[in-house]
């Protein structure tokens, strides 16, 4: 019997070096969409697994965190909250900006938690942060629930808040946040994989930045003439957005809105190109 003779175009799958920056294979994220959601999975089921309270602590920490902002910044500070009950204007800046923050910090150090894997088997390695990301999303889903069963509170309790239009654009802003912490985290991990030092500053910059972002305080009461200052900051127009859709509170300008999208579409598209440059030597060096 003859042997068959296999040419090129028989394989399902052809692997070859890349030395082109700009080829990103986005089609194989995309063949290896059933790989993202076990990630997904895994990340959201190992997490809480041997834990006693399970996803309880999903509840348990943005409730721990708002009373504690109210304590010391509502009622010892007396920092302005638009006239919303404190626990309401806390509740959304801590929601938003836990995904945002835990997004940012998990993806951020993904090519050394996962080097056993990406030394072992093959497959696009934008699905590990992009599974992060999506876990996350699950987390913020819960958390948001919650936030809806405190406003339906203080509405039946009289208290006055109504959402408003702006509520139409949460889903872009929850998709901006997505996309700047995805963006941000592939920056800082292929930064980290050479220069270890920069992990160390990752969870400090964090808290920084969330000092620059209106999650304690709202952007009307920071004097006009630095309002502008806060806004550069990508994450601020996202939150305001958020209070002014929930609550019916905040700061909203289309340019401002603008402004985050464009920077964040280039945090995205910048986080991949360095991700896709390091992903073919990190191995070498982590």
């Amino acid at each position: 019997m003859p042997e068959t003779v296999q040419n090129e175009h028989d394989w399902d799958l052809e692997i070859k070096a890349q030395n082109s920056l700009w080829v990103l294979n986005l089609k194989d994220v995309w063949r290896y969409r059933d790989l993202l959601v076990l990630m997904v999975r895994r990340d959201f089921v190992s997490f809480y697994k041997q834990t006693i309270l399970g996803p309880l602590w999903f509840f348990i920490q943005p409730l721990f965190t708002t009373i504690t902002y109210t304590i010391v910044f509502g009622r010892l500070a007396g920092i302005a909250t638009d006239g919303l009950p404190a626990p309401l204007f806390y509740m959304v800046g801590i929601v938003t900006w836990s995904y945002f923050s835990e997004s940012l910090t998990k993806t951020s150090t993904v090519f050394r938690d996962n080097a056993g894997i990406f030394g072992k088997v093959y497959f696009p390695r934008l699905i590990m942060p992009m599974s992060i990301v999506a876990s996350s999303l699950v987390k913020f889903g819960i958390q948001l629930f919650l936030l809806l069963v405190i406003m339906g509170y203080y509405a039946f309790s009289g208290f006055a808040f109504s959402p408003s239009i702006y509520i139409l654009l949460f889903p872009v802003m929850v998709m901006l946040m997505a996309a700047q912490a995805l963006g941000f985290g592939m920056i800082i991990s292929a930064m980290t994989n050479k220069y270890r030092d920069l992990s160390f500053l990752v969870v400090f910059g964090i808290q920084l930045l969330m000092y620059a972002t209106p999650i304690i305080y709202p952007l009307s009461s920071v004097p006009i003439q630095y309002q502008w200052l806060v806004s550069l900051n990508p994450m601020a127009q996202i939150v305001e957005t958020a209070r002014l859709g929930l609550l019916g509170k905040g700061s909203f300008t289309w340019f401002n809105f603008g402004y985050t999208t464009v920077v964040t579409m280039l945090i995205l598209f910048s986080g991949i190109i360095i991700f896709n440059k390091v992903e073919k030597s990190f191995i070498d060096t982590v």
